[in-house]
């Protein structure tokens, strides 16, 4: 139960004072007049309006060639204050593209090249994060109802705590594609809400070093990594006459993901793993992951929201190659940021094999609802 307060209120303090952290972000007015002058008087290009929103400048390349759109991406990453530059196939960006950047709308219905900047910890991300990955390392809260009965309990809360943080971005040679490296860890907490305290179940702490590479609507990530699964002591203490056998459950890994985002908000994945350093020593090595994401181009104004709907599906050896399927869709607030994440709104459906690593024999099944903060 200690935990559990300790837990809660590390998450109101962070959500009650991170929003702070975007109130410096520089005025976008003055960053369309100092992008404007640098291509001009710095790069002698004579581009047409350069719409900015939060940060985010759409430069309109159709009819540059590709030294000058990696020239000109380039100098506009490293203005103070932008997040990101978004190269739009177009000449120009009409009155309507234009309204929609200016009411909040920075999701287009083609696929764009995305320049960040770069330098010693930079902002944003080259591989965004997946949706409907159990173990992606984000901020989140749920309530899941576990429709099986080999999971203690069938009220389950489920928090994490992670970041994936680049320590370092780079432009490769003289093209907008670019790499990063940096450190990715988080934490997955289950607490049976059954129990008289809320008992914790199980954690499983993740921790890694990335690398990812972005080249237009394709990127990729890979990490060298190494999970551990530990169960609390009370649910140890009620299981102390029982049959249940603790496993010392710990391995290292590495795994690659390939990502490509196509129009009208569909992004599409896959990759591989292998383990190293396993114990118990008879974990199988070899495993697969793929899935796709929707996010809506469209916003609903309204509530400045956007439905999300995306799908992750997990194949191990060591289960024969059964599909472990989580599915999560709901709606992100594009006005609820919180260091550059947006708050998500999502129900869930998993059915596979547990995730939670000291049930990974365990097959479960369960629905859910939860908050995330995603990039």
């Amino acid at each position: 139960m200690m935990l559990t307060r300790r837990l809660v209120t590390f998450t109101g303090c962070w959500l009650l004072t991170a929003p702070f952290a975007n109130a410096t972000n520089a005025d976008d007015a003055y960053i369309a007049g100092y992008a404007a002058a640098e291509l001009k008087y710095k790069l002698q290009l004579e581009p047409p309006a350069l719409p900015v929103k939060d940060g985010v400048i759409t430069l309109p390349a159709a009819g540059m060639s590709g030294a000058d759109r990696a020239r000109a991406a380039k100098a506009l990453a490293e203005i103070p204050g932008v997040s990101a530059v978004k190269i739009a196939e177009t000449s120009e960006v009409d009155s309507k593209e234009a309204a929609a950047l200016a009411a909040g709308s920075t999701t287009s219905t083609t696929a764009e090249s995305l320049v960040l900047p770069t330098g010693l910890l930079p902002t944003g991300h080259l591989f965004k994060g997946l949706l409907a990955d159990p173990r992606w390392a984000h901020f989140s809260a749920a309530y899941r109802n576990y429709q099986t009965n080999n999971f203690d309990g069938r009220d389950i809360a489920s928090v994490s705590f992670g970041e994936t943080i680049p320590f370092y971005r780079a432009n490769i040679g003289n093209s907008t594609a670019q790499w990063e490296a940096g450190l990715q860890a988080g934490v997955f907490s289950d607490f049976n809400l059954d129990a008289s305290s809320s008992d914790l179940v199980n954690t499983d702490f993740i921790a890694s070093i990335y690398s990812s590479a972005r080249a237009g609507q394709f990127s990729a990530f890979g990490r060298l990594y190494h999970q551990s699964s530990h169960l609390g002591d009370e649910f140890l203490l009620r299981k102390v006459n029982t049959t249940f056998e603790r496993v010392n459950l710990s391995y290292e890994g590495v795994d690659l993901k390939l990502s490509y985002e196509l129009p009208y908000g569909v992004r599409i994945y896959g990759g591989g793993g292998g383990l190293f350093h396993r114990e118990p020593s008879e974990l199988k090595k070899w495993s697969a992951q793929y899935g796709i994401e929707f996010r809506s181009p469209w916003r609903l104004d309204f509530a400045s929201m956007r439905p999300i709907i995306a799908a992750d599906i997990k194949n191990y050896d060591q289960n024969n190659w059964s599909a472990d399927i989580s599915a999560r869709a709901g709606v992100e607030f594009d006005n609820s940021k919180v260091l550059g994440r947006k708050l998500q709104i999502l129900v869930e459906y998993f059915n596979g094999y547990s995730p939670s690593g000291q049930f990974y024999k365990d097959k479960v099944e369960y629905f859910g609802l939860g908050a995330h903060y995603h990039f």
